[in-house]
């Protein structure tokens, strides 16, 4: 007779097996067989009335909710120190659950990558769905660190760079990969979780060599976030062997004057337009409108190793210093990007728009274009202005003027439409021929820069629209609209600011574009334009379409960019699909797995962003790091119950000022309001004011900047009279006294005066 696994055996392997529960999988991997099988049954029986597994069907669990006991792994903690974990169990259809992990004081230490498996509660919190215990540690997935290694007679240390990560790890003598004292290296967690120091192990695995180069800092994100910057020698030798495409098969669009219009730093340009009057009676007023798009698809083709390389990247990524293309250079740079006076393969749509700017039809084809000229928004600009150049001149009649005539029908459309209109000024990071920052400039957003994002947009309608009618597959770009409880948020930060954002009524961009509008030239202008842009939702990838909130749209797609998105290559190959252009569309594999791509790349195109978001950290650290001491304005961005965070005026960086440099008494934080309380002084310290701030740490290698503050709203900063965070003998709020109640009633009474004083305002504001 086999032997009987015990409940904890059964437990772990339907905890390291979450697709392989039903008895029968239990009893093959147990080698249970005949009479043994009944007492298996008894078991499991034994298990599901205890509360440990929940049975339906001939599983032990439940696709539409997660099982009272669950394979959960560990994420990194918040800003607020609070930490979550993923359900590796969850097999529903909606959104994943959130789960708060509750830890015990028994408890051992947990950190990113752990896998454990525990006990869930169904809660209805506003940030989470389940609350979990720990039932006990089933391993760990190797965990990565890129830092500076301090080597000692003993192997060494690494010191992470990670802003948040305040715990060094320790590299044994056989496990430094040679590496040397001062160098940048990845390093991945090796044998127990902890020394006896606490400290967790490490083995070095990469050297990234010397730090204080410049050109070090988008190197260090791109390995933090483990974004693929070698592309293997198969996918590169694929792309090598790519030929040109020729007219075969393909429309001649030669002769059409499809001009690109870049940044002058431009590295590839994978989109072209052009733009006449219509000569159509009924369309009086009228434009035509070509977007020609590089077809990216001609030369990636499905189940290709250039194709897996670019779908496992899934976007480009761009930093000041460098770009990691989605694909080699021999097609990103060449065959891919239309050059001028090259002919070069595109898919292109016309479309015809009447004088008001709605488009009234469009085509797409499967052309061979040839750029007769490159430019830059700067140049465009300035001929439309009256100053043309060399270049431009000969372009300004036939080409550029009849460009800003179709953007003026495209402009009314728009505001009529009346997409979200945020005013954040974008400011870039300017290096040195030897990677330094000489200055951090704010971006000039040109009529011309607008020109091509309606263009842009208008061709991306007309995608989605196509693919729609010819009920073919594809990746909707969606933007769903702010949740309840962050609309609440904003709502109360225009309410602190005097201002008004309609209740009641289903929201529209034309309602948050209102309040734009009212705070637009007063002081808490950047506030309320910050506060709206995070009640937004991450846009994302999906084969449903669920529409794009900001720019007011039903149908969406991105195709424009298939150089740099892989989303805009599935909609390349889409349009060859339902165009019968040939054999290089979707595949069956594609379109059975469209949900699970479109995640996929949802996820890799956010890694980007906070890659890209970190080096300008570190770049804007390195540019004010021989600055200590100086003074500068700013408006406090964030607030935390650990400190405050503020934008400086002058380069934009982000700064942190720790709680305990706020004054010599404990701060009541409140997450609803987003502010911080003097327990003292009652000085309330909240989004949006203004601050005169010191700068008093900037970090290179990590991009902290560390900030002390001066003046809050144009006055000194109180510091209250205790001693900073409260001893184990007193608690918070209680003036120094031990065992004291806390201040709440004051605290309470200060935000009521502070409310009346906001409705007073609003009310005089209303009555003027």
């Amino acid at each position: 007779m086999s032997k009987l696994p015990t409940k904890p055996d059964i437990l772990d392997w339907i905890a390291a097996n979450p697709t392989l529960t039903s008895k029968r999988d239990i009893a093959k991997a147990f080698g249970i067989k005949g009479a043994a099988r009944i007492d298996l049954k008894r078991l499991l029986k034994e298990l599901e009335h205890e509360g440990h597994l929940e049975k339906r069907k001939k599983t032990y669990r439940d696709p539409d909710r997660l099982p009272p006991v669950s394979v959960l792994q560990m994420k990194a903690p918040d800003a607020n120190g609070d930490l979550f974990a993923q359900p590796l169990e969850w097999h529903g259809e909606g959104v994943e659950p959130t789960v708060l992990f509750v830890p015990r004081a028994t408890d051992p230490a947990l950190g990113e990558g752990d896998r454990i498996l525990a006990r869930l509660q169904v809660v209805h919190e506003a940030d989470h769905n389940y609350e979990a215990r720990l039932i006990r540690r089933i391993g760990a997935s190797p965990r990565k660190v890129v830092g500076i290694f301090r080597k000692d007679a003993e192997g060494g240390r690494i010191l992470p760079i990670d802003k948040g990560a305040d715990k060094e790890w320790i590299v044994g003598p056989d496990a430094t990969h040679g590496a040397k004292d001062g160098e940048l290296v990845e390093a991945e967690q090796a044998g127990p979780r902890a020394t006896r120091m606490g400290l967790p192990k490490a083995r070095i695995v990469l050297r990234l060599g010397d730090p204080s180069e410049p050109k070090a800092v988008s190197l260090i994100a791109i390995h933090q976030h483990g974004i693929p910057d070698d592309f293997p020698p198969d996918v590169l030798e694929e792309a090598d062997s790519k030929k040109p495409a020729g007219l075969s098969g393909r429309i001649d669009l030669r002769e059409l004057p499809l001009v690109t219009i870049d940044p002058a730093d431009a590295r590839d340009h994978d989109d072209a337009c052009f733009a006449e009057p219509d000569d159509d009676p009924k369309n009086e007023g009228g434009h035509i409108i070509w977007v020609a798009i590089a077809d990216v698809a001609y030369y990636v083709t499905p189940g290709s190793k250039l194709d897996r390389e670019a779908k496992t990247r899934g976007n480009s990524s761009y930093f000041p210093d460098r770009v990691v293309p989605m694909l080699p250079d021999r097609l990103s740079g060449d065959l891919c990007s239309l050059h001028e006076g090259v002919p070069r393969a595109c898919i292109a749509v016309r479309m015809v728009v009447d004088a008001e700017g709605n488009k009234k039809s469009h085509r797409f084809v499967r052309g061979l274009m040839r750029s007769p000229a490159s430019l830059t928004y700067q140049e465009v600009q300035a001929a439309f202005d009256g100053e043309p150049n060399d270049k431009t001149g000969p372009l300004l009649d036939p080409v550029i003027k009849p460009l800003f005539a179709a953007y003026g029908a495209l402009k009314a459309a728009r505001e009529r439409r009346q997409p979200l209109d945020l005013e954040l000024p974008e400011r870039k990071v300017v290096l040195s021929d030897e990677g330094k920052v000489t200055s951090v400039n704010f971006v000039e957003r040109l009529d011309a820069h607008k020109l091509i994002e309606e263009f842009m947009i208008l061709a991306n309608v007309a995608a989605a629209e196509t693919l729609i009618a010819k009920k073919t597959p594809l990746l909707f770009r969606v933007h769903e609209e702010p949740p309840a409880d962050k609309l609440e948020s904003l709502r109360d930060t225009a309410d602190a600011a005097g201002l008004t954002l309609a209740k009641g009524q289903v929201l529209k961009t034309a309602h948050l574009n209102k309040l734009l509008h009212d705070a637009a030239g007063k002081e808490e202008a950047e506030l309320i334009n910050i506060a709206t842009l995070r009640s937004m939702t991450q846009a994302y990838y999906s084969p449903k379409n669920f529409g794009h909130f900001g720019l007011a749209l039903q149908n969406y797609a991105h195709f424009t960019s298939p150089i740099r998105r892989y989303s805009d290559l599935i909609v390349h190959r889409g349009l060859i699909t339902a165009h019968g252009w040939g054999d290089d569309g979707l595949s069956e594999q594609e379109i059975e797995r469209l949900e699970q791509i479109g995640q996929h790349i949802s996820d890799t195109e956010r890694r980007s962003m906070m890659a890209e978001r970190d080096t300008n950290d570190r770049y804007l650290a390195a540019y004010l790091s021989d600055r200590i001491g100086a003074e500068f304005g700013g408006r406090i961005s964030g607030i935390a119950k650990f400190g405050v965070f503020v934008k400086l005026d002058e380069t934009g960086a982000d700064g942190l000022v720790p709680i305990r440099n706020l004054g010599n008494e404990y701060f009541h934080f409140d997450r609803d309001a987003g502010t911080l309380m003097g327990a003292d002084t009652g000085v309330i310290i909240g989004l949006g004011q203004r601050v005169r701030v010191r700068l008093t740490d900037a970090a290179p290698v990590t991009g902290g900047i560390g900030l002390e503050i001066l003046e809050l709203e144009d006055a000194e900063l109180p510091k209250g009279r205790g001693t900073g965070r409260p001893s184990r003998g007193r608690r918070p709020g209680s003036r120094g006294k031990p065992g004291g109640p806390p201040r709440r009633k004051e605290v309470k009474a200060k935000r009521k005066d502070a409310k009346v004083k906001r409705k007073v305002t609003r009310q005089r504001a209303t009555k003027r």
